[in-house]
């Protein structure tokens, strides 16, 4: 529950970084400044997941661009765009993350934040992701 806190954290900050043309350091900073923390893992741990996407965005925005090519990422949902940042972040940069529990939990965020759409694209776009980029590279 802590790690699903925390990837609500890490969207809250992503999203908030572009809607208001923010650094990542203003929009941590106004996370907590504004917002009632009462985790402090759940907190550390968006933390580092931004700070993650934001040291490998080229990577990630590649590979998203990659399985969504009648999407530019600039006419993308910011939410929808976030969501996969972060969960392309996960299966690629964190070893200690299932693949399966990073496409789950950004499905899981899609249903509470994006649109009615937003669920179904992206578990597409991260299931074929995982199926062409890891999967078929781990057999």
């Amino acid at each position: 529950m802590m790690r699903r806190k925390g990837r609500e954290i890490a969207l809250q900050i992503l999203y908030q970084k572009d809607i208001a043309d923010l650094s990542i350091e203003e929009a941590i900073e106004n996370y907590k400044r504004y917002l009632n923390i009462n985790n402090i893992q759940a907190l550390k741990f968006g933390e580092e997941l931004v700070r993650g996407v934001l040291d490998n965005l080229d990577f990630i925005d590649k590979i998203i661009q990659k399985y969504t090519p009648s999407w530019p990422l600039e006419r993308m949902n910011i939410t929808d765009k976030n969501i996969l940042r972060l969960a392309v972040y996960e299966m690629f940069f964190r070893p200690d993350i299932p693949e399966v529990v990073s496409i789950n939990e950004a499905v899981e965020l899609a249903k509470l934040y994006g649109t009615d759409d937003s669920p179904a694209f992206i578990n597409g776009v991260l299931d074929s992701i995982f199926k062409k980029e890891i999967k078929s590279k781990k057999l």
